[in-house]
């Protein structure tokens, strides 16, 4: 889940599903491309042929070639932060963050061989794999501005009402450089990673959804050490 929200349409209309589709077809094009040749041998001619549109619609959804092969699951992100603002105020804001992935995430194992190629890509290719973590640490601080906004919402102070996105100005103090909120994006974003992760090379081939409450159960836990055969899991 990245943060590129100023090139990603929401989900909405027939003409955001669209874009929407048109995006996911020329980020698929560029991984699976970039795995068989190489990142650097694949140019944006050839990923706009194999998704079945011209270069210059390319550039109407990326800036530059690199950005293709960084934004698998674009769109996702500002939807989570939508989501997290938008749950129930008797959810924890763990909980709330659980679920407003758990919804992201719901077709991963449909996507199983295409996210698996990605991490490859970006393994092979040390220049996009930074470019990568500099998308995922401005995906983190904005989760973080998300979860502050919400628990700042539902403090006695502020009116309940909750904030839009993005929301530069509140009259409720937002608390994006507070501790609890920074931690809480990162540990949820690392959760959802090496849940996928575990799931990949499980062996028992257990439903991704299940790995990903699992994970979020040791969290809710405290992270105790698990008893006896669940250890392994």
């Amino acid at each position: 889940m990245q943060n590129v929200e100023e090139k990603s349409p929401s989900r909405g209309g027939l003409r955001e599903r669209k874009k929407q589709a048109t995006r996911a077809a020329l980020v698929e094009a560029a991984v699976r491309l970039a795995a068989e040749h190489g990142a650097e041998n694949v140019t944006v001619e050839a990923i706009s042929d194999a998704a079945g549109v011209s270069p210059r619609t390319f550039f109407n959804y990326f800036d530059a070639r690199d950005d293709v092969f960084v934004m698998i699951g674009a769109e996702s992100s500002a939807r989570v932060r939508r989501a997290v603002l938008d749950s129930p105020p008797e959810l924890s804001p763990l909980e709330a963050l659980r679920d407003a992935m758990a919804a992201e995430l719901s077709e991963v194992e449909q996507q199983h061989q295409l996210w698996t190629l990605h991490a490859s890509v970006l393994r092979e290719s040390p220049r996009l794999l930074v470019r990568a973590l500099s998308i995922h640490t401005d995906d983190e601080s904005a989760l973080a501005a998300a979860l502050a906004d919400r628990i700042a919402a539902e403090s006695p102070s502020c009116s309940g009402e909750r904030p839009a996105l993005p929301a530069p100005e509140q009259e409720c103090p937002r608390q994006s450089a507070g501790l609890y909120p920074h931690l809480l994006a990162a540990v949820g974003l690392t959760a959802v990673r090496v849940a996928f992760e575990h799931w990949c090379v499980g062996k028992d081939r257990t439903p991704f959804p299940d790995v990903f409450q699992e994970t979020f159960e040791h969290l809710a836990a405290g992270l105790a050490a698990p008893a006896g055969d669940r250890a392994g899991h």
